[in-house]
């Protein structure tokens, strides 16, 4: 149930498409450093287009962040590492970490 709570960001992308490609190591780490607040999925829009229509992609790449069920933000053509990661802080909600709970629990 708690994955399920999680953001889910969806990366739509196309082999031919070059900026696309080139953002997929970009977000292959961000995905392990988010892993325990954001969940990812990529989105081929050659194969899946009509999760891309109905999202209202028309440009690839396109980031879109769902939230409970809902698009919150969304990020189109190619963006940097410092531009996804304010668009991220805006919905993400802080990992806790159980050991700096206990302790501070204890304090």
């Amino acid at each position: 149930m708690s994955t399920d709570a999680k953001p889910l960001l969806l990366f739509f992308w196309s082999e031919r498409s070059g900026p696309a490609r080139r953002m997929e190591s970009l977000l292959a780490h961000l995905g392990r450093k988010e892993r325990l607040r954001l969940r990812m999925m990529r989105v081929d829009v050659e194969t899946q287009p009509d999760l891309a229509e109905r999202l209202g992609v028309t440009e690839v790449p396109t980031l879109v962040l769902v939230k409970g069920k809902r698009v919150v933000d969304r990020l189109e053509g190619k963006a940097s590492a410092p531009k996804i990661e304010r668009m991220l802080a805006r919905h993400l909600v802080a990992a806790t970490d159980p050991s700096k709970s206990v302790s501070s629990l204890s304090s």
